[in-house]
Protein backbone atom coordinates (compact mmCIF):
# COMPACT_ATOMS: atom_id res chain seq x y z
CA UNK A 1 0.00 0.00 0.00
CA UNK A 2 1.40 3.41 -0.56
CA UNK A 3 1.59 6.54 0.63
CA UNK A 4 -1.72 7.87 -1.05
CA UNK A 5 -3.75 5.65 0.08
CA UNK A 6 -2.10 6.31 3.89
CA UNK A 7 -3.03 9.72 3.67
CA UNK A 8 -6.31 9.27 2.20
CA UNK A 9 -6.80 7.03 5.38
CA UNK A 10 -5.86 9.53 7.51
CA UNK A 11 -8.06 12.08 6.53
CA UNK A 12 -10.86 9.60 6.74
CA UNK A 13 -9.87 8.97 10.64
CA UNK A 14 -9.49 12.62 11.27
CA UNK A 15 -12.79 13.32 9.76
CA UNK A 16 -14.25 10.47 11.80
CA UNK A 17 -12.91 11.51 14.79
CA UNK A 18 -14.35 15.51 14.64
CA UNK A 19 -17.64 13.88 13.78
CA UNK A 20 -17.51 11.55 16.86
CA UNK A 21 -16.15 14.78 18.71
CA UNK A 22 -19.15 16.98 17.77
CA UNK A 23 -21.75 14.02 18.17
CA UNK A 24 -20.32 13.86 21.77
CA UNK A 25 -20.70 17.57 22.52
CA UNK A 26 -24.12 18.04 20.78
CA UNK A 27 -25.00 15.36 22.87
CA UNK A 28 -23.66 17.28 26.23
CA UNK A 29 -25.59 20.20 25.10
CA UNK A 30 -28.82 18.54 24.58
CA UNK A 31 -28.22 17.19 27.96
CA UNK A 32 -27.54 20.20 29.45
CA UNK A 33 -30.41 21.57 28.13
CA UNK A 34 -32.50 18.99 28.90
CA UNK A 35 -31.79 19.21 32.54
CA UNK A 36 -31.91 22.83 32.77
CA UNK A 37 -35.67 22.20 31.62
CA UNK A 38 -36.54 19.43 34.19
CA UNK A 39 -35.58 21.94 37.09
CA UNK A 40 -37.66 24.97 35.15
CA UNK A 41 -41.26 22.96 34.47
CA UNK A 42 -40.18 21.22 38.46
CA UNK A 43 -40.49 24.61 39.65
CA UNK A 44 -43.55 26.31 37.56
CA UNK A 45 -45.26 22.52 38.31
CA UNK A 46 -44.03 23.40 42.44
CA UNK A 47 -45.59 26.61 42.28
CA UNK A 48 -48.96 25.62 40.77
CA UNK A 49 -49.44 22.95 42.55
CA UNK A 50 -47.89 23.05 46.29
CA UNK A 51 -47.14 19.94 48.14
CA UNK A 52 -47.83 17.78 45.19
CA UNK A 53 -44.69 15.35 44.04
CA UNK A 54 -43.88 17.42 40.74
CA UNK A 55 -41.13 14.70 39.60
CA UNK A 56 -43.61 12.65 37.48
CA UNK A 57 -45.48 15.59 36.13
CA UNK A 58 -42.14 17.38 35.06
CA UNK A 59 -41.72 14.06 33.65
CA UNK A 60 -44.35 13.77 31.68
CA UNK A 61 -44.10 17.48 30.37
CA UNK A 62 -40.53 17.23 29.13
CA UNK A 63 -40.72 13.71 27.44
CA UNK A 64 -43.90 15.49 25.49
CA UNK A 65 -41.65 18.86 24.71
CA UNK A 66 -40.08 19.53 21.56
CA UNK A 67 -36.69 20.27 20.90
CA UNK A 68 -37.47 23.74 20.37
CA UNK A 69 -39.69 23.79 23.80
CA UNK A 70 -36.34 22.10 25.48
CA UNK A 71 -34.11 24.79 24.56
CA UNK A 72 -36.76 27.82 25.47
CA UNK A 73 -37.34 26.60 28.79
CA UNK A 74 -33.25 26.14 29.51
CA UNK A 75 -32.79 29.68 28.44
CA UNK A 76 -35.97 30.66 30.62
CA UNK A 77 -34.24 28.52 33.59
CA UNK A 78 -30.97 30.86 33.02
CA UNK A 79 -32.77 33.80 33.05
CA UNK A 80 -35.05 33.13 35.62
CA UNK A 81 -38.00 33.89 33.00
CA UNK A 82 -40.87 31.95 34.96
CA UNK A 83 -43.88 33.38 33.78
CA UNK A 84 -42.46 32.19 29.56
CA UNK A 85 -41.68 28.92 31.45
CA UNK A 86 -45.29 28.55 32.52
CA UNK A 87 -46.63 29.44 29.66
CA UNK A 88 -44.69 26.79 27.58
CA UNK A 89 -45.48 24.29 30.43
CA UNK A 90 -49.04 25.09 30.14
CA UNK A 91 -49.61 24.52 26.20
CA UNK A 92 -47.20 21.35 26.26
CA UNK A 93 -49.59 19.80 29.44
CA UNK A 94 -52.53 20.51 27.54
CA UNK A 95 -51.81 18.35 24.49
CA UNK A 96 -53.70 14.64 24.85
CA UNK A 97 -50.36 12.91 25.37
CA UNK A 98 -48.94 15.50 28.13
CA UNK A 99 -52.82 15.20 29.96
CA UNK A 100 -52.57 10.92 29.51
CA UNK A 101 -49.08 10.73 30.97
CA UNK A 102 -50.17 12.81 34.18
CA UNK A 103 -53.68 11.37 34.82
CA UNK A 104 -51.73 7.99 34.98
CA UNK A 105 -49.04 9.52 37.05
CA UNK A 106 -51.47 11.10 39.27
CA UNK A 107 -53.93 7.53 39.13
CA UNK A 108 -50.37 5.21 40.06
CA UNK A 109 -49.57 8.06 42.92
CA UNK A 110 -52.79 7.62 44.31
CA UNK A 111 -53.09 4.06 43.88
CA UNK A 112 -49.46 3.93 45.46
Amino acid sequence: MGRGFERKFRKIGAVVSIAALSACASSLVQDTSRQAAKSMVNDVVQSRFPGVNAAPYTDCIIDNASTDEIISLAQNALTQNTNAAAQTVLAIAGRPDTSTCIAQSALGSLLG
